[in-house]
């Protein structure tokens, strides 16, 4: 950032009412200028600094030991103080004296919500060239530094009011955050005419809900991109049928009802229910927990709240599992030997004694993970590593796609991948997202105390019992009864046609007694099309391959779903196919099954937080009505809670009103050349 612009913004924090400023020794230059940031509590931070030979400390001392004097008079003798003309220390104590009302405490906002956008920058304004010269003067010694001072009787930059609407009680709008989300586009509207087949690679992720919940509960709402919808879905469990203990690991239901996002269409609805392993019979674990132990994860919502989960977790091990610890900061060390899970004591003592502190070296601590998970392999246990981070690999392997291949690599040891995240402003879901893919894991986000208990203790059977991997579903839509479809979320899981039988591609896992879900939107024929039609219709290759696809097609089913899967040691891919007809088909969405109609509930909140239009006609309160229908046992009281999310949602949402765009004023912005350095291309010699 250039000094010039320095000048400005630490200038509008101090609260200088003054619109425009030049710099003497020069002809005038303005600059258009910058709604100043005020926090709630009146202060403000202010980077570097400097006017003449003061810096910002020496700014900030001359202002604090200065008793007697005015704040802004303080202002004015401190930044312009050290000038040798005399007329400009008299407009500078002229305007100090003017600009000290804004100091009064009738003058400063209680809070300030929000910030307008930036008028463009004054670095903008300056040319390649220019900043060369300017850069070049200043490294030779030339002090191209002129005095900052004020233009007297020029116009006067608005007051923080007018550029933000203090509201009483309206929620903060979500702050710029650090986190990095992927931002793929939402899956489009397809006639089936056209492509009538959609192939995807299952998700049992549940990182997007949690975020989501937490930033709702802190009275915010969540960045766009946060909002992944199928995680949002599968974070619920849903009362599908359970397979038998021979065949399958997994059942596929399906069901039709009327859309609730637009009349005259339809969701159609795939879900997968995973086995369950009698606890008798559960293979052992051999863990290797791998833990941030960074400067960064000190906040108690990172590694205090780590371990809080991972002594509730020790204390649930049996005496046949076995569990290590791997810590990174700056070094990669061995907090814990493998240990079997009588020894409790050791395990909660080695977890206590973790503390936060240093860099961040996550990829020296996955190869020390992986290597001890290796070297202690048990082909009878559930061999895993668990990351828990705030997501930031900032030293190591620095190239991310790297790193993920490193991870892949080690599928084919037997050695799986799940990665916990914590904390907000710093956290990189998007590489812990592809991370747990490349992994053949999961990815979950913890917000508290009750989400470590429930991925760690009472779901670590689906987080840690992989029953089914490499899980790819592919639905052909008969195109005599569905115009158009579209797939409700997924959009980072989509896969090519021809990847759906090829067993060397990577898809999702699934873990014992996981439940997946997924949503289509379908317009029958002759419904509501959003896609026109094409002038010469569907080509030869769509049609009816086969005796048997043209019965499927006369019959009148809705589609026909193929599941393909590996068993967790094997490298074969198995199928399991399902046609969807009208025998599962129920006339109104009120009727159809519990799962349906809270799954509908799920996506239709998520899709208008995602606020991209595909909520249709779905409102909150209608998501409200379907989710409290849809209840049914809750046992674990995550269905009631998303009941009160959806209403504090709708308080922000009903709340947040579009904030009003600032005045601005137009300046002139062709700036003079800068100050010349001897030897500089383009200035005289």
């Amino acid at each position: 950032m250039s000094w010039k612009k320095k000048a400005v913004i630490t200038a509008l924090l101090l609260g200088i009412p003054l619109g425009i400023l030049t710099f003497s020794g020069r002809p005038q230059q303005t600059l258009g200028f910058a709604a100043p940031q005020i926090s709630p509590g009146g202060g403000a931070t202010i980077g570097e600094f400097r006017s003449g030979n003061k810096d910002v400390g020496a700014v900030a001392g001359d202002l604090i030991s200065s008793p007697g004097v005015s704040i802004g008079e303080r202002i004015g003798r401190t930044l312009f103080g050290g000038s040798s003309d005399s007329r400009i220390q008299e407009e500078a104590r002229r305007q100090a004296e003017r600009s000290s009302q804004m100091f009064s405490p009738s003058h400063q906002p209680s809070t300030v919500q929000g910030r307008s956008p930036l008028p463009p920058s004054y670095d903008n304004a300056i040319t390649a060239d220019d900043r060369s010269r300017r850069e070049a003067a200043q490294n030779s010694g030339v002090n191209s530094i002129p005095t900052v001072t004020i233009a007297p009787g020029l116009p006067q930059a608005p007051s923080p009011q007018a550029y933000v609407k203090v509201l009483p009680g309206l929620p903060a709008p979500t702050p710029p955050s650090g986190d990095r989300f992927s931002q793929p586009e939402a899956n489009p509207v397809l006639r089936v005419s056209e492509k009538p087949v959609s192939t995807f690679s299952v998700d049992v992720d549940t990182a997007s809900y949690s975020y989501v919940r937490k930033a709702i509960s802190e009275g915010r709402l969540p960045q766009v991109e946060a909002v992944r919808l199928e995680e949002m879905i599968n974070y619920f469990k849903y009362d599908y049928d359970l397979p038998g203990q021979s065949g399958a690991p997994f059942t596929v239901a399906a069901a039709v009802a009327p859309s609730p996002f637009a009349d005259g269409r339809k969701l159609m609805r795939i879900g997968i229910k995973g086995r369950v392993i009698p606890q008798e019979v559960r293979p052992p674990l051999n863990l290797v927990l791998l833990v941030d132990v960074s400067g960064s994860m000190s906040p108690s919502d990172r590694l205090p709240l780590l371990k809080r989960g991972l002594v509730l977790l020790a204390e649930s091990l049996q005496p046949t599992d076995r569990v290590s610890i791997v810590t990174y900061a700056g070094y990669a060390g061995v907090a814990l030997p493998p240990t079997t899970g009588d020894r409790k004591t050791e395990i909660i003592n080695a977890v206590n004694s973790l503390g936060a502190g240093g860099g961040t070296a996550g990829s020296e601590g996955i190869r020390q993970a992986y290597s001890l998970a290796e070297a202690n392999y048990d082909p009878k246990a559930a061999n895993r590593v668990i990351l828990a981070t705030d997501g930031d690999f900032n030293v190591g392997i620095t190239n991310p796609a790297e790193l993920e291949s490193y991870v892949a690599g080690k599928r084919s040891s037997g050695v799986f991948l799940t990665v916990l995240g914590f904390g907000q402003g710093n956290l990189n879901d998007s590489l812990m997202q592809r991370l747990a893919q490349k992994g053949n894991g999961v990815a979950a986000y913890i917000d508290s105390i009750a989400e470590a208990r429930r991925v760690l203790v009472d779901d670590a059977g689906a987080s840690l019992h992989t029953i089914a991997k490499d899980m790819k579903v592919q639905v052909e839509f008969n195109p005599q009864k569905v115009a158009e479809y579209r797939l409700i979320g997924y959009e980072t899981r989509m896969l090519a046609r021809e990847e759906f039988n090829d067993d060397r591609v990577d898809a999702g896992d699934i873990g014992e007694g996981h439940t997946v879900t997924a949503l289509y939107e379908i317009t029958p024929v002759g419904g509501p099309v959003t896609v026109d039609e094409l002038r010469y219709g569907k080509s030869p290759s769509q049609e009816p391959e086969a005796s048997g696809e043209a019965a499927g097609a006369a019959s009148g089913e809705y589609a026909f779903v193929k599941v393909r899967w590996k068993e967790p040691k094997s490298e074969t891919s198995e199928l399991l196919s399902v046609p969807v007809d009208p025998s599962v088909e129920t006339a109104s969405l009120d009727k159809a099954d519990e799962s349906f109609r809270f799954a509908a509930a799920v996506a239709g909140f998520g899709e208008i937080l995602k606020g991209k239009g595909n909520a249709g006609s779905m409102t909150l309160s209608r998501v409200e009505e379907l989710a409290q229908g849809a209840r049914g046992k809750d046992t674990d009281l995550t269905r009631a809670e998303f009941v009160r999310l959806v209403k504090d949602a709708g308080e922000l949402l009903a709340r947040a009103q579009p904030r009003p765009q600032p005045p601005m004023l137009s300046y002139p912005t062709q700036l003079p050349p800068l100050p010349c350095a001897p030897g500089v291309s383009g200035c005289p010699n």
